[in-house]
């Protein structure tokens, strides 16, 4: 007994503030308040348990995680693009090759969507889960066979047209009747495609498959078909008993687009003698074919006036494809464009219709002079700071190049920095459109960089853009030759050579501007050694691509390999000369004998003066003046010397 008593007691201590909390906490929760302090803590776990809120239900997107996951990383300026990255030996090194490797790659997709469109009983099995419905075979034929509506819509569904028009000419001589919804759908079809079968997306290897890959790497290559005088629209149009405004839209949207404006406004003529009514996208079709049909800029706006009004009496309230179109006119209108156009913006303000992108870029080539445009984007980017946008129009791409071209040409690096800055807020780099445009804008805003900003901040961009976010142009290359002379870092010069190989920019201006620049002066032992490696480096790969020598090019490099002691490598530069049938300069050849003196023998210095004589330079006399003084030289050989200096004043 006494043993577990002390055993008790040695726990107790042990122990003891463990169970004094405890038992504290047992007390406040049975309300046994032995003290003021453990009532108070009581309620104030009672009021803390009383103001939990819980939180919302929140419903998540499809994309949530990948977009949590997607920024946790960042772009790596040092690589290339991620879809150029599976085969590091065929990664791209220009904006060409990068070309061709996309399209290469849609190719392949589509050679693989082709397959399987045409081979469903193969591919039945859908592994997916969730289901992936571009993974599995697509409906491309069609699966009725009997004359009726439901045939004929499926065949407009699957953009038959064809086979579209076949059906409703077989409804139309079996007695039935088509309804107005799928006549409307038909002409639709009619008009978009211009009365003929649209090029299918996943089709066989044609020769015009890259069209495919055009949202990448171009705009729509638009072949411009003509609008046939007996087409399907319009016979179909002709033979409907009751047209309404749908159908005289459709069919002139299409002539707008196929290029037949003048007849698209004789069919609003008709349209308006029928008593009938237009819609906003009809307006906007004919508001931009007013070009095609006006000449003279005060026409072009009486027209586009007189079409406003009718869209006024008609109650038609216009959106913004009808501004922009407004705006794609008055381009095309001269000066009156200066003074019509802020109308037409406080207009589509005052209606509620916030610009787009596309507005602005019509803006800033309506003002032609430098000094206007500048202060037109000066001013919208005061009122655009900071905002993002989505694509609504499709000439929304177009802003950000032309904005950026404009501070190119003005020279305004303040107003360029402010460009991109509003291109990196939330996903407006979306808007710089196709790969192409991509390139336009970057190249602007490097060749920018170049001309107004310090060599230190320019490659500090050109390190972040290069080669992540496009390939460098020639010009480019030859902006950054510029800076380095304009900035005397001429040190960096193999560090530019490095890059114009990397990216295949191995051309004669380029090749003569670098190896000028490394020969003009004479620098420390340390960059002349850098220097004498790079221009080894260029002979190595005129070598290897067949490039053809010019005399300025070895006379460059001979000069740059002297001035690192690098004797031997000169004098195989000088024996190219004679390969190639190029005559040295006096220069090279002085520079050889003063530098090499003491590293060349006399046989060298002989060989030399007779490689003069041989291109018959008026510098042969001398030189072998200065061998036979500098160097102790056998008898044959100063009677060598002796006859080549008679023979060049024999032929004085």
């Amino acid at each position: 007994m006494a043993a577990s008593c002390m055993h008790i007691g040695r726990y107790i201590r042990r122990n003891e503030r463990f169970l004094r909390l405890q038992f504290e906490q047992f007390l406040s929760i049975r309300s046994f308040a032995l003290t003021p302090a453990v009532h108070q803590a009581a309620q104030v776990h009672q009021e803390a348990a009383e103001s939990v809120v819980i939180p919302m239900k929140k419903t998540w997107s499809k994309e949530a995680v990948l977009q949590a996951l997607a920024s946790t990383v960042s772009r790596d300026p040092t690589v290339c693009a991620y879809r150029f990255q599976d085969d590091s030996f065929l990664s791209p090194r220009n904006f060409s090759e990068a070309k061709t490797y996309s399209y290469s790659l849609e190719s392949g997709r589509a050679a693989a969507k082709y397959i399987i469109n045409n081979n469903p009983n193969l591919f039945t099995k859908d592994f997916a889960e969730p289901h992936i419905p571009c993974l599995m075979p697509e409906k491309v034929s069609p699966l009725l066979e009997e004359v009726s509506e439901a045939a004929l819509k499926e065949r407009i569904n699957l953009r038959k047209v064809t086979a579209a028009v076949d059906m409703y000419d077989q409804l139309l001589q079996a007695g039935s009747v088509v309804s107005m919804d799928t006549t409307h759908d038909l002409l639709d079809l009619l008009c978009l495609y211009g009365d003929s079968d649209p090029v299918q997306e996943s089709g066989p290897q044609q020769e015009d498959t890259e069209e495919s890959e055009q949202e990448l790497w171009s705009e729509t290559r638009i072949k411009k078909p003509s609008w046939r005088k007996t087409n399907n629209a319009e016979r179909i149009f002709n033979l409907l008993p009751d047209r309404d405004t749908r159908c005289y839209s459709a069919l002139i949207r299409g002539m707008v687009k196929h290029g037949a404006s003048k007849k698209a406004f004789d069919m609003y003529s008709e349209l308006l003698n029928n008593r009938l009514t237009g819609d906003v996208h009809m307006f906007n079709a004919l508001i931009s074919a007013v070009p095609d049909v006006r000449e003279n800029p005060d026409e072009k706006w009486e027209l586009v006036s007189e079409l406003l009004k009718q869209m006024n009496q008609m109650s038609i309230r216009p959106n913004l494809l009808t501004f922009n179109s407004l705006f794609k006119t008055l381009k095309r209108c001269g000066k009156l464009s200066t003074i019509y156009a802020p109308l037409a913006l406080n207009e589509m303000k005052a209606l509620g219709i916030a610009p787009s992108l596309a507005t602005y870029n019509h803006l800033l080539h309506m003002n032609v002079h430098g000094f206007l445009k500048i202060q037109v984007l000066r001013n919208l980017l005061l009122e655009l700071e900071g905002c993002s946008f989505t694509c609504r129009d499709p000439g929304d791409n177009l802003f950000f190049g032309t904005a950026m071209k404009a501070c190119l040409i003005n020279n305004d690096l303040e107003l360029g920095y402010k460009v991109h800055s509003l291109l990196e807020v939330g996903e407006n780099w979306r808007l710089l459109g196709a790969a192409n445009k991509q390139a336009y804008y970057y190249n602007c805003f490097l060749r920018l960089l170049c001309q107004m900003e310090n060599i230190d901040v320019v490659l500090k961009w050109y390190k972040k853009l290069v080669p992540s976010m496009f390939y460098p142009h020639p010009e480019n290359m030859m902006g950054m030759l510029q800076t380095l002379d304009t900035e005397n870092r001429l040190d960096l010069l193999p560090m530019i050579w490095k890059d114009m190989k990397t990216f295949g920019h191995i051309y004669p201006d380029l090749v003569e501007e670098l190896l000028s620049l490394m020969a003009r002066d004479k620098h420390n032992p340390k960059v002349q050694e850098s220097f004498a490696a790079c221009a080894l480096d260029v002979k190595q790969t005129f070598s290897e691509k067949g490039i053809e020598w010019k005399s300025s090019y070895l006379s460059h490099v001979s000069t740059v390999l002297l001035r690192a002691n690098q004797c031997e490598e000169a004098w195989e530069m000088l024996l190219i000369f004679k390969e190639k049938n190029l005559v040295p300069s006096e220069a090279v050849l002085n520079s050889f004998l003063s530098e090499c003196q003491s590293s060349i023998g006399p046989d060298r210095a002989v060989e030399l003066v007779q490689l003069s004589a041989a291109f018959c330079l008026p510098a042969t006399s001398e030189l072998a003046s200065r061998v036979l003084v500098d160097f102790n030289l056998t008898e044959s050989q100063r009677t060598i010397l002796s006859q080549l200096q008679t023979a060049e004043k024999m032929s004085d």
